[in-house]
């Protein structure tokens, strides 16, 4: 049976704001950020992949170098996958929500959309977004191109937003040692 829908976990971010590590590996709760993220979205699709760009013996690499931002992830992911589907989470978002998939996946076929993001009130969250893989060569033009900013990519697809407004918290990305304190207290 073909994979319809992978999954992607962005790992490759800097973790400026956390002192420079990589907030995958970081604990809370107990267990590593991509821990959480992983136990909630691989229910969701029929395969998995985690795109990092450091500690490579635990996580897979990018195919642009560098910290090149979540458009690189999603490159390589794109790259990676041989379904017609990829949706990605953060890694630093534990919350993320259990009906992510269903939702984005819905949306995204009834407008045969390029792309279905996550939106909360007025706020889209770029990174939580289910990709038809036809925009492969799209994106690979794009990141040629010098561009890496996701929003300016997203606007030159056909993008359907999806609210996410009955659990707003599912999107709370955390950034600080501050923040994993305050959440591992509720």
């Amino acid at each position: 049976m073909r994979a319809e829908i992978c999954g992607l976990v962005l790992a490759g971010g800097q973790g400026r704001r956390m002192g420079g590590v990589d907030k995958g590996l970081v604990e809370f709760r107990g267990r590593p950020f991509v821990a959480h993220v992983i136990e909630r979205l691989r229910p969701q699709v029929d395969a998995l992949l985690i795109n990092a760009n450091q500690n490579l013996e635990q996580y897979a690499t990018d195919r642009l170098g560098g910290f090149a931002g979540p458009l690189a992830g999603l490159d390589a992911g794109l790259h990676a996958t041989a379904a017609p589907l990829l949706v990605t989470a953060p890694c630093d978002s534990p919350f993320l929500p259990r009906d992510l998939v269903a939702r984005l996946a819905a949306a995204r076929a009834q407008d045969d959309a390029d792309l279905a993001v996550a939106r909360t009130g007025t706020q889209p969250h770029p990174v939580f977004a289910l990709v038809h893989t036809r925009v492969r060569p799209h994106l690979a033009r794009f990141l040629a191109s010098g561009e890496r900013k996701i929003d300016l990519w997203y606007s030159t697809l056909r993008v359907v937003e999806v609210a996410f407004d009955d659990e707003p918290e599912a999107f709370i990305n955390i950034n600080t040692r501050g923040e994993i304190a305050q959440f591992e207290r509720s």
